[in-house]
């Protein structure tokens, strides 16, 4: 029988802090014409479950090849980390994608990725038993390969990728849900149920790897089980004037931001820096405060055509900045007697038409800066203010 503890995306007692872990790992690169920038945050959560990957220039003469990846892990954090390590080398170097010697072509790719999952996931299996099954953890997987002429989109699970291009979101994958018909129909094939949207009324995800209590139907094949570890995979001609970035990100995100919402954030935030570090952590900080309870990682790609910092943007954001600081400390002087909490403070700000707020974010992404004031403007009210009763303000 399943324990508690290993259902996705339950709120259960004891799987949540009483404050989230907001310190994040940061990393950035670039080469092959790409820049990139990766955040991932623990948030609520009492375990850090995610991880993730990114490789510019591949082996075997893909030099101009780049590989970049975020897993998702549920009840444990294992199925992930092994991902994150051998994932790339099974794609990379199983027949499918090897067949014919020299650049594999999109067939080759496509296969490849198909093969190189369904490798990793029987791998991971042995070591699984070999162990005496004591690791139920899976991992959903969102991925792109970019080569010179395309970019794949490979998915399994819920996290999501997305490719904005000349402005608008032009591709994104689609999430694989239990309650989705074709993977319905599936589950149900392989004897199963979906119940309050789970596959036999526990795991969220359709499609994963590892999850192996959910792959032991007799007479059905590894993509034909309750839980696939099958992925879509998605090529893309790349287009060098319109392409501008990719973003790859888990649930905890897309459970706050849509497609336009987070698409239209990082091109505005795009336009008032070049770090594409700070624009990560940007995203997850705005996704907790908007109300995100999980894990978070994002990793921002940029093409060569990306938005560019603005001098104007970044005097509006400027301006907003200290626009933000004036009401605050307006807002605490009008109280009079007695200083307002920091809830009265964000409250009051909610009910305000304030122009150019970061379009997607709006006020949530400049709780940060609101609080940073508050704090330097009332110090002494800094232990008392409960972050919990914020949490689900925006």
């Amino acid at each position: 029988m399943e324990s508690l503890k290993d259902l996705k995306g339950q709120d259960i007692m004891g799987a949540f802090l009483d404050k989230p872990k907001m310190e994040k790992h940061n990393a950035q690169g670039q080469g092959n014409g790409l820049r990139y920038g990766l955040s991932s945050m623990q948030g609520w959560r009492v375990e850090m479950e995610d991880a993730h990957t990114a490789v510019i220039g591949l082996p075997n003469g893909l030099d101009r090849w780049s590989f970049f990846a975020v897993y998702d892990g549920h009840a444990g954090s294992q199925v992930a980390k092994y991902c994150c390590e051998h994932l790339l080398y099974h794609i990379t170097h199983n027949d499918d994608f090897l067949m014919g010697g020299g650049p594999p072509s999109v067939q080759n790719v496509k296969a490849g990725i198909r093969a190189g999952f369904l490798q990793i996931d029987d791998q991971m299996r042995l070591i699984c038993e070999k162990k005496h099954g004591v690791d139920r953890s899976g991992s959903t997987a969102v991925g792109v390969l970019i080569s010179p002429q395309h970019t794949y989109f490979i998915n399994c699970g819920d996290s999501r990728g997305l490719l904005c291009r000349n402005r608008k979101v032009y591709f994104f994958t689609e999430d694989h849900k239990p309650s989705n018909p074709l993977e319905k129909e599936r589950i149900q094939n392989a004897g199963g149920s979906v119940m309050i949207q789970r596959v036999n009324g526990s795991l969220a995800v359709s499609r994963a790897l590892g999850d192996f209590d959910y792959k032991c139907v007799h007479g059905k094949g590894p993509t034909e089980q309750l839980v696939s570890p099958e992925p879509e995979v998605y090529e893309i001609e790349r287009s060098e004037d319109d392409d501008q970035f990719i973003i790859l990100a888990c649930d905890g995100i897309w459970d706050v931001m849509g497609n336009e919402e987070l698409c239209e954030f990082v091109r505005s935030r795009l336009e008032v820096t070049d770090d594409l570090e700070r624009v990560c952590n940007e995203i997850v900080d705005t996704c907790l405060y908007k109300g995100s309870r999980d894990n978070m990682s994002v990793i921002l790609i940029c093409f060569p055509n990306a938005p560019k910092v603005l001098p104007e943007a970044v005097k509006r954001e400027t301006e907003l900045d200290k626009f933000l600081e004036s009401r605050v400390e307006e807002i605490i002087k009008k109280q009079g007697e007695g200083v307002p909490d920091l809830v009265h403070v964000m409250r009051t700000l909610q009910t305000e038409n304030i122009p150019n707020l970061p379009p997607g974010g709006e006020l949530a992404s400049k709780r940060g800066l609101i609080e940073a004031v508050y704090n330097r403007l009332v110090p002494y009210r800094n232990d008392e203010t409960d972050s919990a009763s914020t949490d689900e303000m925006w």
